[in-house]
């Protein structure tokens, strides 16, 4: 008996989420002093504590991806124990951050600018379930860590938001990166999707139950995940 797409897509998030889940297993060690002293011929005063990384990153992007500017313990090392790390995230109009996780962090999302949709897959009920929001100016999102989530910029406006994460540095791990980023058998992504041709994808009924809506979504089609568009997303009425 063959899968169908709608339980592929489900088996798929759910190994996502175990293998997620496996890797958060390693936290990130405590720091037993009250900071981490810097590394050898690095002077230890108020520069040592001051990242200046984000201070040109906070201008307009054009595209269809969210610019994400990282700064966690590999560009400011005076991180290194103290369990947080932040980012600054850019969205043009039309721009997504596609659908991803954090395996060793949680994420809170703070919008500095504009109006964002943010969504939430939990993989952990007897049915996925999806939770999607919208936030404006000064709300705060919070993603558990491990889960898959996302945001999309679907106004005309560029979008800026502040993330903070519980890890220095929390991981990624990109859904479309993972699955079409390597040479797998495109057969076994086909099959898995049921897809049924280059260029276009089947909306097929899927797992996911979103409560605000009360009713199954559309499931993330093969093409969705590919190219990160996750305003293909449809509600089924």
């Amino acid at each position: 008996m063959g899968f169908s797409s709608a339980a592929a897509m489900c088996a798929l998030l759910l190994c996502l989420a175990g293998h997620a889940a496996l890797r958060v297993a390693a936290a990130d060690p405590e720091e037993i002093r009250d900071f981490a002293p810097p590394p050898p011929g690095t002077a230890l005063d108020g520069n040592y504590f001051t990242s200046t990384r984000l201070r040109n990153s906070n201008v307009d992007q054009k595209g269809t991806i969210a610019n994400v500017t990282a700064v966690n313990v590999n560009f400011f090392p005076a991180l290194s124990g103290l369990g947080v790390s932040n980012a600054l995230l850019v969205y043009p109009p039309g721009g997504v951050n596609v659908p991803h996780t954090h395996p060793r962090g949680t994420e809170t999302l703070f919008i500095i600018e504009g109006t964002l949709e943010v969504g939430l897959i939990d993989t952990t009920a007897p049915v996925p379930m999806l939770f999607t929001q919208t936030l404006h100016k000064d709300d705060i999102f919070v993603f558990p860590r491990g889960l898959v989530h996302f945001q999309i910029n679907k106004s005309k406006k560029t979008v800026r938001a502040y993330a903070s994460f519980s890890s220095t540095n929390p991981g990624l791990v990109s859904l479309p990166r993972t699955l079409f980023g390597v040479n797998a058998d495109i057969e076994v992504l086909k099959k898995s999707f049921q897809e049924d041709g280059a260029g276009r994808y089947v909306q097929a009924r899927g797992p996911l139950w979103c409560p605000q809506h009360g009713s199954r979504t559309l499931v993330h089609s093969i093409e969705v995940l590919k190219h990160g568009l996750v305003d293909q997303i449809t509600w089924k009425s």
